[in-house]
């Protein structure tokens, strides 16, 4: 355990954080005021839970701020073993809870937990330790890429029975980004890459549904009332948002047009009602927690530090593109809620925990 001394939190992190979140609540509301009033009878039902969700997310940031970061290095291996047994039981009929065809959830109480976002950061910190550990072994094959990524493969083959492909994609990617960061061979990527190409193929091509995600994503007008609605839809929010907007409020296709607008598809709302210039204000805060994010892990007193660090950033990078992408129409739909300003409590929960040991970070980096 490092011996150093702590300095205050990084405070532009926490402003531009508290700000995605803030942002993240209005439209929250916002887009799903007319489902919800129509749905529930109380158009607040969903602001009302995202609210909740985002104030034990903030309670848990701040403490985990105040938690030193080496301690999720002891624990790495216990809190990955309580991530894969969740993952085991979700998959259990009576236990897990089935949303949109996914096995994904398990209820407590009134709410619901999805333990694949939590096995994220769980991932993160264990593999953050086992590179700190072995990394004079990452240039080597056998001894440091494929004990890396052992234990990554498996969590991804669990997420993939549940199936959650959108997940699975966020985490394996993180996870590779951190190995590269760690100093693997470009050359080993390569040959893992292909195989890896190869293994999406066949889990395309293993889901019909999978297949015509793709080929909706290539042509959505193929099937403009089937697998190609969405995104047709997200389209007809963005284009007529303009550069300002139609207006806070003022979306058309919230009027259950663009199913469920609060969770996946919040940008197309965003860019329906702020326009453009609202939407490269979200991009912005977004470069701006990025930019934190690099300049913390470089900064970082030591190893674990920096790749957790790196883990985080890259976690919260990548879902923010694939979201964004699939939006936009330039990427296939995956199910991937944005950082931060989507709605659902175990994703913004798992995002202010992880900003959280961000900023634990922070508190002895050199930047």
């Amino acid at each position: 355990m490092p011996t150093l001394k702590k300095s205050t939190p990084d405070l532009l992190l926490i402003i531009v954080t508290l700000s995605l979140l803030a942002v993240g609540l209005i439209m929250v509301y916002s887009a799903s005021a007319v489902w919800a009033e129509y749905k529930f009878n109380d158009s607040f039902f969903f602001a009302k839970r995202q609210l909740l969700f985002a104030g034990v997310g903030i309670i848990a940031m701040f403490f985990i701020m105040n938690v030193d970061y080496w301690t999720w290095r002891s624990w790495s291996k216990i809190l990955l073993i309580i991530c894969f047994v969740l993952l085991l039981a979700v998959l259990i009929p009576g236990i897990g809870m089935v949303r949109n065809g996914s096995r994904s959830w398990i209820g407590v109480g009134a709410f619901s937990i999805q333990p694949s976002e939590f096995m994220k950061l769980a991932m993160i910190a264990f593999l953050a330790k086992f590179l700190t550990e072995r990394q004079r072994y990452i240039t080597t094959f056998k001894q440091g890429l494929v004990p890396s990524l052992g234990l990554v493969f498996i969590a991804f083959a669990l997420i993939m029975l549940q199936p959650d492909l959108g997940t699975g994609t966020v985490m394996v990617g993180t996870c590779v980004v951190m190995i590269f960061i760690a100093g693997a061979r470009i050359s080993h990527f390569v040959g893992l890459g292909l195989i890896g190409l190869a293994g999406f193929v066949v889990l395309i091509a293993s889901a019909p549904y999978r297949i015509k995600r793709i080929t909706s994503f290539l042509d959505p007008w193929s099937d403009p009332l089937g697998s190609g609605f969405q995104i047709i839809q997200s389209l007809y929010a963005i284009g007529p948002g303009g550069l300002f907007g139609l207006g806070l409020g003022q979306s058309r296709q919230k009027f259950f047009y663009l199913p469920e607008p609060q969770t996946d598809f919040i940008f197309a709302i965003i860019s329906e009602e702020l326009g453009f210039i609202g939407g490269s204000f979200v991009i912005l805060l977004f470069a701006l927690l990025l930019w934190r994010g690099i300049r913390i892990a470089l900064g970082a007193p030591d190893l674990y530090g920096s790749f957790l660090a790196v883990g985080i950033i890259a976690m919260i990078a990548i879902q923010v593109m694939i979201n964004i992408g699939v939006v936009t129409g330039m990427m296939p739909v995956t199910g991937i809620t944005l950082p931060f300003l989507s709605y659902g409590g175990s994703s913004l929960t798992l995002m202010l925990m992880a900003v959280g040991v961000l900023l634990n970070v922070s508190r002895y980096s050199r930047y």
